[in-house]
C-alpha cells in the first residue's frame, strides 16, 4: 500500500481511475491453476491494452471453486505480474467472515492496492441494514487497506443508496461496485461521490455515466479485454475522449463497437458465461482455459457459432 488508513479515501480519489477489468482465471486441462497463462494475460491486459486496474478472483474469476490457498496464490501472481503497469483490487468475498478477514489481511500484506467484498447472502429478506452495517464495519476496523463494497442481486437483496451512503463514512471504504438499476446508482452518486467512487459493471452504460454522472472509474467486468485488442482499443479511445470532454467523438467510437457487443452477447449460452468468455479469449489470442465444476463447457456447435460471430464482428486482431 502506498497510503495509510487515514489517507485511503484521498488516495483512491486521486489514483483509482480509468478502466478496470475483472480477471477470468485460466485452468489447465486437468483443472489446475494455469499460473503461466494467468501471468501472460495480466501482462497483456495491463501493458498492451492499457487496462489500469484488475479485479482478481471475483465471481468472474470463479473464486467459489478455488481453495483458500489458490485464492491467495492468485493474489500473489496478480501483484507480481502487474508490477508498475497497473493496480490491483483483490476479492475477499466469502460467506465465512473469518475467510474474508484472512484474505483481507493477506491482500494487504501481499501488496494489493485495494480489496473488494460483496454483500453476503443473508437468510432473511428484509431489515438487513444493521447486519450489513456491522459486517462492513468489522472488515473496515480489521485492516487499513482501501475497501470497495459490492451489492448485486445474487445476494438476494440490494443495499439501498441510503445504507451505502452511510457506509461511505467508514474511514477506509473507498468505492462501491453497485450492480443495481440506474436510478439507484444515480442516487448514490449524488449522495456519496464526495467520499467514494460509485461504479457499475455495465460497459454499455459506462459512457453515459461519464457524461451524465461524472464517473471516473469503470469497476468492472470482462469487456475491457474481450472488446479490445492491442491493435483495436476502442473502449480505451471512447473513454479518453469522454474524459477530455469530446462527447460526440466518444459516442461515435462507442457506437462502432455495437457489432462486437452483439456478437459477444448473442452467442453466449445463458448457463455458460465463463466458458464462453474464455473461448472468446482464446479467439483473441489470450489464455482462456477450462472452467471448473459445476460450471459447464461449450459444445462444439456453440464454439463454432461463437467463432463465426467473432470473425465477422469487425474487431481487429
Amino acid at each position: 500500500m502506498d497510503y495509510t488508513r487515514s489517507e485511503a479515501k484521498a488516495y483512491a480519489q486521486a489514483n483509482m481511475k480509468g478502466i478496470w477489468a475483472a480477471a477470468l482465471t485460466p485452468f489447465t486441462e486437468d483443472h489446475r491453476l494455469d499460473e503461466d497463462g494467468f501471468r501472460e494475460n495480466v501482462r497483456h491486459w495491463t501493458q498492451e491494452l492499457g487496462i489500469e486496474g484488475l479485479f482478481i478472483s471475483g465471481k468472474q474469476g470463479e473464486f467459489v471453486s478455488m481453495s483458500l490457498e489458490e485464492r491467495k496464490r492468485t493474489l500473489d501472481l496478480a501483484v507480481e505480474a502487474t508490477g508498475d503497469h497497473g493496480q490491483t483490487i483483490m476479492s475477499c468475498s466469502d460467506q465465512n467472515m473469518d475467510v474474508v478477514l484472512e484474505l483481507a489481511q493477506y491482500a494487504q500484506d501481499a501488496g494489493a492496492d485495494y480489496i473488494v467484498v460483496h454483500a453476503p447472502i443473508l437468510h432473511f429478506s428484509e431489515a438487513q441494514d444493521e447486519t450489513l452495517a456491522g459486517y462492513y464495519r468489522t472488515i473496515s476496523e480489521s485492516v487499513d487497506i482501501g475497501i470497495a463494497m459490492w451489492s448485486h442481486p445474487d445476494s438476494g437483496y440490494l443495499m439501498s443508496p441510503q445504507l451505502c451512503n452511510r457506509l461511505a463514512d467508514l474511514e477506509n471504504v473507498v468505492a462501491i461496485k453497485y450492480s443495481v438499476p440506474r436510478p439507484m446508482y444515480s442516487e448514490l452518486s449524488v449522495l456519496a461521490s464526495d467520499r467514494i467512487h460509485v461504479c457499475t459493471a455495465s460497459e454499455k452504460e459506462w459512457l453515459d455515466n461519464i457524461i451524465e454522472l461524472d464517473w471516473k472509474l469503470y469497476l468492472c467486468s470482462s469487456p475491457p479485454f474481450l472488446l479490445q485488442t492491442a491493435k483495436d482499443r476502442r473502449m480505451h479511445e471512447y473513454t479518453q475522449a469522454a474524459f477530455d470532454g469530446r462527447f460526440d467523438d466518444a459516442k461515435r467510437i462507442s457506437a462502432s463497437l455495437d457489432p462486437v457487443r452483439k456478437a459477444l452477447k448473442d452467442t453466449r449460452p445463458p448457463e455458460k458465461p465463463h466458458a464462453h468468455q474464455k473461448y472468446w479469449q482464446e479467439l483473441l489470442g489470450q489464455v482462456g482455459g477450462r472452467v471448473r465444476a459445476p460450471l459447464l463447457e461449450l459444445t462444439d456447435a456453440e464454439k463454432a457459432a461463437t467463432r463465426e460471430a467473432f470473425e465477422n464482428c469487425g474487431l481487429e486482431v
